[in-house]
């Protein structure tokens, strides 16, 4: 069985540690998510997320929607 992570980039509107602090314990308690971090210094806000397969980027979105936030896959 293939345990290799998956990975999903998403532009968001988490634009401070302040925002972040409502998406951690979303994020750091959910068993799927191995990884994940925002970069406030990119325009988009970016978030990556390192995840086991099982759980979509459509999931990603829901749980940054749940948390308040906009997150939509980033174009490359």
């Amino acid at each position: 069985m293939n345990n290799t992570p998956q990975l999903s980039i998403l532009k968001t509107d988490i634009k401070s540690k302040k925002k972040l602090k409502i998406v951690r314990p979303i994020f750091n308690n959910h068993s799927d998510i191995f990884k994940w971090t925002v970069d406030f210094e990119d325009i988009d806000n970016v978030l990556r997320v390192e995840h086991h397969k099982n759980l979509s980027e459509d999931d990603i979105i829901q749980l940054v929607k749940i948390c308040g936030f906009y997150g939509e896959p980033l174009e490359s």
